[in-house]
C-alpha cells in the first residue's frame, strides 16, 4: 500500500507478541515470514505447505512462482533465515495439530473455512489489530511487512541493488521508493533535541569530571560537539563572571 511505512525491530517483537487465541500460530507466522522474506501478502498468501516444507524441514530457499508473483513474468527465490524457518515450523506444527498431517497442495495459511487460503482483506484486519494492540501509530498495513523487509536489508547491506533483487524490482527507481535513512536513525535524531533531555543534561555538566562528563553524555545519546559547545558556552559568563567580581590586590614597589 503506498505511503505505509516500516517497522523497527522494536516493533517488530512487539507487534509479534500481539497474536493469540486458536490461530495465533498462524497470524503470527504470517507476520513473521513476512517480515523475513519480503513476499508481497498476494505471494504470501497464494503459497502451499510444499513450498516453504520439504523433506521434513523447512526450506532454506523459497522460490516465488511465476504464476503468484505480480505480472506472472519472473519468478525470484529468497534465502530463508533463522526467524522464517522457525516461522515455518511452528505453522507446520500448529497444521498438523489442527487438520492432521499436512498435505503438499494445502494453503499454507489457511482459513477458518478449512481448504482455502486467508484472502487479503481477512489478513489486512489481522495484521491490522495486531499493530494497534501493539500502540503502533503511522500508516500501517500488510504492505508495511515488504517494506520492512526491504529496509532492514538495506540497513544490513547498504547496496539498494541487493534489496532490489530480494524484492524483485525490475528497476532500481522502484526499490529507492521502499527504503530511505533508517526509522531507528530517525526516531534516535528526534529524541536527541528532546528539550527536557537537554536542559536535563546542560544543567547536570557541572556535576561531573571530565571523564564521568563524556561517559554520562554518551549515555544519554547526545551529540557530543553540540554538547560540548554548549557547555562551553555556559560556563564561559561564570568564569568571566568570576573574574570581573573578584578583587585586585596591588603591592607597593620598593623603592631602588
Amino acid at each position: 500500500m503506498k505511503g505505509t511505512r516500516p517497522l523497527t525491530t522494536d516493533e517488530i517483537i512487539a507487534v509479534s507478541q500481539q497474536f493469540d487465541g486458536t490461530y495465533e500460530i498462524r497470524n503470527r507466522s504470517l507476520f513473521i515470514l513476512g517480515v523475513s522474506v519480503g513476499g508481497r501478502i498476494s505471494e504470501l498468501l497464494a503459497l502451499k505447505v510444499s513450498d516453504v516444507w520439504q523433506n521434513f524441514s523447512p526450506v532454506s530457499d523459497l522460490l516465488f512462482e511465476k504464476d503468484i508473483v505480480k505480472g506472472k513474468e519472473i519468478a525470484r527465490m529468497i534465502p530463508v533465515n533463522a526467524d522464517g524457518r522457525q516461522a515455518i515450523t511452528e505453522l507446520i506444527q500448529w497444521q498438523k495439530e489442527q487438520f492432521g498431517n499436512p498435505e503438499p497442495r494445502r494453503p499454507l495459511f489457511i482459513s477458518r473455512q478449512g481448504g482455502e487460503a486467508l484472502s487479503r482483506s481477512q489478513a489486512h484486519r489481522i495484521l491490522e489489530r495486531a499493530f494497534q494492540k501493539a500502540g503502533l501509530n503511522g500508516k500501517l498495513a500488510t504492505h508495511s511487512l515488504r517494506k520492512t523487509f526491504a529496509q532492514r536489508c538495506y540497513d544490513a547491506s547498504g547496496d539498494i541493488y541487493k534489496v532490489s533483487e530480494l524484492l524483485g524490482h525490475k528497476n532500481v527507481e522502484t526499490t529507492k521508493r521502499y527504503i530511505g535513512i533508517s526509522y531507528t536513525e530517525l526516531q534516535a535524531t528526534v529524541r536527541a533535541i528532546e528539550i527536557d533531555k537537554v536542559c536535563k543534561t546542560l544543567h547536570s555538566l557541572y556535576k561531573f569530571s571530565t571523564g564521568d562528563l563524556i561517559t554520562e553524555l554518551q549515555a544519554r545519546d547526545v551529540d557530543m560537539s553540540s554538547a560540548i559547545a554548549q557547555m562551553q558556552k555556559e560556563r564561559m559568563p561564570k568564569k568571566a563572571a568570576a573574574v570581573a567580581g573578584s578583587k585586585v590586590i596591588v603591592l607597593p614597589q620598593r623603592e631602588t
